[in-house]
C-alpha cells in the first residue's frame, strides 16, 4: 500500500470517550451486542472480526455477564479474528484461547461458526496460514466478492498499529488478499497472521478500542489528520459505513476535542 492509504473512507467516523479502560470494556460489549442485534434483524448471518489485548478480551469478559448476550441469536453468528499469533494452539498469548476463556466457550454457539487462525501444528507456515484464512473467508463471500463484516474490532498498539500491520512493516503492503503472513514482528511473537486492509475495510463498521495513556500519541496521530499507512496504520483504516473510535480518557489525552 502506498504512503497515501487507502483511496476508500468510511464516510462517517465518530469518538467516543470513556473515564476509564472498565468503563470502555463495558459499554462496548453493551455496544456490540446490541449491533450484533440490530444486525440479526435485517441479515444472516452476522460476521464479527474480534481482537486480543487486554481490552478486547475484557470486553468480551464482560460480554458474558451481560444480559443482552442472551438475547443474540448466537446460531446465526460467525467469529473471526483480526489476527493471531503463529504459535501453538495451547500458548496462552494467542487471542483464540483467551477469546473462548473469556465469551465463547460460554455461548451456545456452533463450533464451525468460531473460525481460529491456525496454529503451529496446524500448518508448516504463517504464509500457509493466511492462504488457508484467506480462503475461509472467501468461502463465506458473495459472488460480488468477500466476505463483508458486520463489525471489525480493532485495538491500536502505541506505534499506531493495528491487527498485526505494523508501521513501515513488509506486510502493510498486501494487496489481493484478505489475510497475509507477518515475519519479524516488533511486537513478540515474530510470526503472526493478519487481515490486511483491504478485509478489514469489507466491515460495515470498523471499532477501534484504545486504552491507555502511552497511546495517546498515536491517538492524536491518527485522528489529527495522518495519511500515511506506513506511519500511522491505524490512521487509514475505516469500514464501510461507520469507523468508530471508543477511547478511554488515558488514550485521548488532554486533547480538548476528546474529553
Amino acid at each position: 500500500m502506498d504512503g497515501a492509504g487507502p483511496a476508500h473512507q468510511g464516510p462517517a467516523r465518530a469518538v467516543v470517550v470513556h473515564p476509564s479502560a472498565d468503563a470502555l470494556a463495558e459499554a462496548t460489549a453493551a455496544r456490540l451486542l446490541l449491533a450484533i442485534l440490530d444486525a440479526q434483524s435485517v441479515r444472516h448471518p452476522v460476521h464479527v472480526a474480534l481482537t486480543g489485548g487486554t481490552v478486547g478480551i475484557r470486553l468480551l469478559e464482560r460480554a458474558r455477564r451481560t444480559p443482552l448476550t442472551e438475547a443474540v441469536d448466537w446460531t446465526g453468528v460467525h467469529l473471526w479474528w483480526g489476527d493471531e499469533r503463529f504459535v501453538p494452539r495451547a500458548d496462552p498469548e494467542r487471542n483464540e484461547g483467551q477469546a473462548r476463556a473469556a465469551l465463547i466457550d460460554h455461548l451456545p454457539i456452533p463450533a464451525q461458526n468460531v473460525h481460529p487462525m491456525a496454529a503451529t501444528e496446524d500448518v508448516a507456515t504463517a504464509e500457509e496460514g493466511a492462504a488457508a484464512y484467506a480462503a475461509e473467508l472467501a468461502a463465506y463471500g458473495g459472488a460480488d466478492g468477500p466476505l463483508v463484516f458486520d463489525v471489525v474490532l480493532l485495538g491500536m498498539g502505541p506505534d499506531a498499529h493495528v491487527a498485526s500491520l505494523f508501521p513501515g512493516h513488509p506486510a502493510l503492503g498486501a494487496t489481493g488478499t484478505t489475510a497475509v503472513a507477518v515475519h519479524d514482528s516488533p511486537k513478540p511473537p515474530p510470526d503472526r497472521i493478519s487481515l490486511t486492509f483491504e478485509a478489514l475495510e469489507s466491515a460495515r463498521q470498523v471499532w477501534l478500542v484504545v486504552a491507555g495513556a502511552e497511546k495517546s500519541g498515536a491517538v492524536r496521530r491518527a485522528l489529527g489528520g495522518a495519511t500515511d499507512a506506513q506511519e500511522t496504520p491505524a490512521a487509514v483504516v475505516a469500514g464501510r459505513d461507520v469507523t468508530l473510535w471508543l477511547l478511554d480518557t488515558a488514550a485521548a489525552g488532554a486533547d480538548p476535542g476528546l474529553v
